[in-house]
């Protein structure tokens, strides 16, 4: 598994998602409050994680401006 930290986010549906390294098939566990963990289909690991109500989440909240590339230590 890279260590690449992916995003994508669905203006429409207000989804947030984090996935890390390449997206393999796998399926969302649902930790409630709109949370879910990403699950790996072999390696039944946590891959990624997901928000629904984002942006309805973070309103309010100011911008974060970072510097590329970031480091980010993400551990399996």
């Amino acid at each position: 598994m890279s260590n690449e930290l992916n995003l994508y986010y669905d203006e429409e549906g207000d989804f947030l998602e984090l996935n890390i390294g390449e997206y393999t098939e796998g399926h969302f566990k649902n930790l409630g409050n709109g949370i879910f963990e990403r699950i790996d289909k072999e390696t039944n690991k946590v891959t990624g994680v997901a928000i629904h109500g984002f942006r309805k989440r973070t309103r309010g909240l100011k911008d974060v401006k970072l510097s590329l590339p970031v480091k980010i230590p993400l551990y399996p």
